[in-house]
């Protein structure tokens, strides 16, 4: 099969959509299928040999710290210089609109991904007036593709109350090899805890951007000057965040970190922290889990489907009525402890990568099915 990859974000950034991608190409790649790539041309055009094609990346004036690729006639280019047999649209919004149009207008089984919750960023910027307009404006492009998928039983829930069309949920996945608590380094812990590592260690990987709610730690870290946070990430609110958390000495920022330097880190802390409300998923929570790390969460509809509470770590209320503070007092049991890590440690072996990417095999053959159908029912 030839399969046309349409996508907002790609290498070398680092999120959870680009994880996810890459694994998936990994196995559609190893099951002999050919891989189309179009994406913001931001410096890597290799991987794995596919076939990759930029679109020249744009800053967008309401969020200036990120480019993207904007909409544009050369996708259209790109699709009839490959030749593809199912397009797949991940997170339209801005070219994954090009995405959209060109595939159906070529009559290309179309399948879209739901993996940012954008219209519930506008609160966050001050824009809450644009809720209803990102609604129209995604529903409008997800609505066009034969299978929409997102990674979430909440966020489906969610999207069918705003009308999208023929939506499924696309199974979370981690890799179990490379995440594991084998990899517990004491280099890194004391690298993590600024050469304190008697103290409690908590980490938090993500981009640092304001929607992750990360400033919401800082009263739990006053409160207990024994944990030490480590912020392992980058992103337009870094600087910000350096400031706001300046008064405090139990807080590490790191930058980034991949490969087997971020599996470490994750594997030399005590438990992981989830302060966001906003996420269709968060795929480093399996990370975490994979790690045998606990996962300390604010309470929401995706978060509260991957973390059970007391047993794979500890659920909490944000927002001004909120109580971390009281639940990180409840990893001073090291029992609860080290009971939570093994518990997360098993519960994560469940979730290779195999499954997810063998069930987005399945819609892409199901949504062939589907347009054959449709063309054979026209004919009739």
């Amino acid at each position: 099969m030839k399969i046309s990859i349409v996508t907002e974000t790609f290498l070398p950034s680092t999120d959870g959509v680009v994880t996810r991608l890459r694994a998936t190409i990994d196995y559609l790649i190893d099951q002999g299928h050919e891989i189309q790539v179009i994406a913001p041309d931001l410096g890597v055009r290799s991987y794995r040999n596919i076939r990759f094609d930029g679109v020249q990346p744009r800053t967008f004036f309401l969020y200036k710290h990120r480019k993207f690729g904007m909409p544009t006639r050369l996708i259209k280019k790109y699709f009839e210089e490959f030749g593809p047999d199912l397009i797949h649209v991940v997170n339209p919004a801005f070219m994954g609109y090009s995405g959209i149009k060109y595939g159906k207008r070529l009559g290309v089984p179309l399948i879209a991904s739901y993996h940012t919750h954008v219209p519930k960023y506008a609160n966050y910027y001050n824009q809450s007036w644009s809720e209803p307009l990102l609604w129209w404006h995604f529903r409008r492009m997800h609505n066009k593709a034969d299978i929409n998928l997102c990674t979430s039983q909440a966020i489906l829930e969610e999207l069918n109350e705003q009308n999208f069309y023929n939506m499924h949920l696309w199974k979370r996945g981690v890799d179990t090899e490379r995440f594991n608590p084998e990899l517990h380094d004491e280099n890194m812990r004391r690298k993590l805890t600024n050469d304190h590592p008697e103290k409690r260690l908590l980490l938090f990987v993500g981009r640092l951007a304001f929607e992750k709610e990360i400033d919401s730690l800082i009263p739990m870290l006053e409160q207990n000057p024994d944990a030490h946070l480590a912020i392992v990430g980058d992103g337009p609110y870094r600087t910000e965040l350096e400031k706001n958390f300046a008064h405090l000495d139990n807080i590490t920022f790191t930058g980034f970190m991949h490969g087997e330097e971020l599996a470490k880190a994750y594997a030399s802390s005590d438990a992981f922290m989830f302060p966001s409300t906003t996420e269709t998923l968060g795929l480093v929570i399996l990370e975490a889990m994979a790690s045998g790390l606990p996962v300390i969460a604010a309470e929401s509809g995706p978060t509260n489907e991957q973390v059970d509470d007391g047993s794979t770590g500890l659920l909490y209320r944000s927002g001004p009525e909120g109580n971390l503070s009281d639940v990180i007092k409840r990893l001073e049991d090291d029992n609860l402890l080290e009971r939570m890590s093994k518990q997360a440690y098993t519960h994560s072996r469940d979730y290779g990568w195999r499954g997810p990417a063998q069930q987005l095999l399945d819609f892409y053959e199901s949504a062939i099915e589907m347009k054959q159908e449709e063309e054979q029912r026209a004919i009739q």
